[in-house]
């Protein structure tokens, strides 16, 4: 758990720095270093459900390239 804890410290850490060096803002950047883990969270739920797709897809093809094999239809 620490480091999860000290992990997120460093993000914040990073997206703040980066928004100041950018916009010269606290404010902007305080509401940055806030909303992007919480953006990119939503962001990586549906980068895995996307990734599940991808890979059930795969398994379906190798079961079907596999019994095409067998049944004497592969090349």
């Amino acid at each position: 758990m620490f480091k999860t804890v000290t992990f997120a410290a460093t993000h914040f850490s990073v997206v703040f720095a980066v928004a100041y060096a950018l916009t010269g803002s606290f404010g902007i950047a305080s509401t940055l270093a806030l909303a992007e883990p919480m953006v990119n969270t939503v962001a990586y739920h549906f980068h895995e459900k996307i990734w599940d797709r991808v890979r059930g897809q795969e398994r379906r093809q190798g079961v079907d390239a596999g019994h095409a094999r067998l049944c004497g239809h592969g090349h």
